[in-house]
């Protein structure tokens, strides 16, 4: 594992631990030796976690469509930042980019990528990890949500079990790095258990 793809908010969120909590993943990453794959932006969480990495002498790999470049989001202080036509190709080279995937806490865009990655790796489009970075619980709604979806026979409980959970940055990027993915097929499944 050389990189990790991290979604998070482009906004600090409303407590200051959300900000305390990236900083802590940056260095994580830095010292586990793992490059940041991200979105590209300098505002909120993203600028944080990117200015963490950089400040601790570790490598921010960005990724901005141009329309965002051109509202000055863009994070000029990275090691690499790539600039792309839409969104849809910055999603692409994110996950090219990138070995595992991390959503720490943000909005609608943070939610949709982890789930585009996640249901990637339901369907076998890629063996990478997925995985939240739960802090203060921040995921737990949503983890009840899926496990919901499990209860109400719409995903099995083995697709839920797909993601890494951890509060804690360093426990968290140990599970990533000691992943296995499971061996089963999403297709082979009874008809009527559909």
């Amino acid at each position: 594992m050389k990189s990790v793809c991290v979604y998070c908010g482009s906004s600090n969120g409303a407590k200051p631990l959300y900000a305390e909590a990236a900083r802590a993943f940056g260095r994580a990453l830095v010292e586990a030796d793992l490059a940041l794959v991200y979105g590209g932006g300098k505002v909120g969480l993203m600028g944080v976690i990117a200015d963490t990495v950089m400040a601790e002498g570790g490598r921010a790999i960005g990724v901005i469509p141009e329309l965002l470049v051109n509202k000055e989001v863009g994070h000029n202080g990275l090691t690499e930042l790539h600039v792309v036509p839409d969104m849809h190709q910055r999603k692409k080279m994110m996950a090219d980019l990138s070995d595992a995937f991390v959503a720490m806490p943000g909005g609608a865009g943070t939610l949709e990528e982890l789930f585009e990655v996640f249901t990637w790796a339901q369907l076998g489009y890629h063996q990478k990890p997925v995985a939240l970075l739960n802090i203060a619980g921040f995921y737990d709604p949503l983890i009840a949500m899926l496990q919901h979806t499990v209860d109400e026979g719409f995903m099995r409980q083995t697709y839920v079990d797909l993601l890494q959970i951890d509060a804690d940055p360093t426990a968290l990027i140990g599970k990533l790095q000691h992943y296995s993915p499971p061996s089963t097929d999403k297709w082979a499944i009874k008809r009527d258990a559909v």
